[in-house]
């Protein structure tokens, strides 16, 4: 969803939303995305970037693209679930072919989406690409109006494509109402086993009635539901901010299968702090979001690297239970608390310092977080791994947070009580959301 696109957000009409409301027959039922997807995607760092006269290794080209399957599957990042090499917007040619089908630009990617898809798969990856569902894509390249849904959806299945990510610009309402689930439809028809991303909800601002969740969950396997990130710290707190407002909503729409999509990590790049850069990693893993880096692996740094790829982070992210977690807490001290409840009875914290000034010590007990009485745990600090042994339920406890910070927990149970809770998705924040106990 970029700049423009604000122009084209057409209100949904009540017998839009009527027709909407009557889809789940096309429900999406591709058995993808069983848990968060995790790669790589160009647009926020690499954007619309398609000088290649001059600015060559930056591009949007082949060429880039080739380097970056190279960096997953030789930096440790494929081992550790970073799978998905995604393609962004400008990759087009500016008209499509005698036949009516998208091609790529043939100076910046002369092999073709093929061989890029054949050479990603080699190194076993999966390629990701971009459409628009309008006259457009964003940045002004071929979008797939309504008459080309199947044929282009047949194109990227040819290609070899793993994973369609359809944005929104310069369409409207009716037609996305219409549109993205017929994609869903002509991505199933296709055969191949296709991730499928929707920027629908962002276009129609993310929240009910005109977005519905139940039917969104039926269509896409992730989806986009506020503004783009950008490379600041003040973006990534503006996402934060709408994903806690509105986790009443949000939270219970996810799973496996059907995610919330924050947007991109921007670990690596230029506006986050060493602090702020631990917080987005975990706060988006809490939050079970998708992990697609935008950075340049060819350069990243070694604290970004180490930050990237912690494997309990990872580990947490892609718990098979596929709980999005909520805040819990919010002090007048600027502290606020994260619960993710996780598979076996774990359970994952994150203590997050919106102050300013210095490191701030937070003390609190696992019964004032609303964990069940009589329990003992044994924690795992997820950045620095040292280990907490027999903590009790009602014993107190402290944790230092730096300025725009966190310390993550890992819990997991050495002592259950005889009446085991479980999640209560409904109830308001702190008060009905407990780890889960099976």
């Amino acid at each position: 969803m970029r700049g423009a696109a604000a122009a084209a957000m057409v209100p949904l009409s009540g017998l839009v939303l009527a027709l909407a409301l009557a889809l789940p027959s096309v429900a999406l039922e591709n058995g993808l995305a069983l848990t968060p997807p995790m790669g790589w995607l160009a647009w926020e760092r690499f954007r619309c970037n398609v000088d290649c006269r001059d600015d060559p290794r930056n591009c949007i080209s082949e060429t880039l693209f080739y380097e970056m399957a190279d960096r997953l599957a030789e930096d440790g990042w494929r081992d550790l679930g970073y799978k998905y090499i995604n393609i962004d917007d400008c990759w087009s040619a500016k008209q499509r072919d005698a036949a009516g089908r998208l091609v790529p630009d043939p100076e910046r990617f002369p092999r073709g989406i093929k061989a890029l898809a054949d050479y990603v798969h080699a190194r076993g990856l999966k390629l990701g690409i971009y459409g628009d569902l309008g006259i457009l894509t964003c940045g002004g390249y071929p979008g797939t109006t309504l008459d080309h849904v199947e044929q282009d959806a047949q194109t990227f299945a040819e290609w070899g494509v793993d994973m369609l990510k359809l944005d929104g610009c310069y369409s409207s309402g009716e037609e996305q109402a219409e549109g993205y689930p017929e994609m869903a439809k002509a991505l199933n028809a296709t055969g191949r086993p296709i991730v499928y991303s929707c920027s629908w909800p962002a276009y129609q601002g993310g929240l009910p009635p005109k977005v519905n969740y139940t039917v969104l969950a039926k269509v896409c396997n992730l989806w986009r539901n506020y503004d783009d990130i950008q490379d600041s710290w003040d973006s990534v707190l503006s996402i934060l901010d709408w994903f806690s407002a509105n986790q009443d909503v949000l939270q219970p729409a996810a799973g496996p299968g059907h995610w919330n999509d924050p947007d991109m990590l921007i670990i690596g790049n230029f506006g986050l702090s060493y602090e702020q850069s631990r917080s987005q990693m975990a706060l988006w893993t809490v939050m079970a979001a998708p992990l697609l880096m935008s950075t340049d692996l060819r350069t990243v740094s070694p604290s970004a690297k180490e930050i990237l790829q912690n494997r309990l982070m990872i580990q947490i992210n892609q718990d098979p239970l596929g709980i999005q977690g909520r805040r819990i807490v919010k002090e007048k001290s600027h502290i606020e608390v994260f619960l993710r409840p996780l598979s076996q009875a774990a359970s994952a914290l994150v203590f997050f310092s919106r102050r300013t000034d210095m490191p701030f010590l937070y003390t609190t007990s696992l019964a004032k977080l609303h964990f069940p009485e009589d329990a003992v745990y044994e924690v795992q600090d997820v950045y620095s791994g040292k280990i907490i042994s027999g903590l009790k339920t009602e014993d107190s406890f402290s944790v230092v947070i730096n300025p725009s910070g966190v310390v993550m927990w890992y819990l997991y149970p050495t002592a259950l009580p005889a009446q085991p809770w479980h999640i209560g998705r409904q109830r308001a924040p702190g008060e009905g959301f407990h780890p889960v106990l099976l």
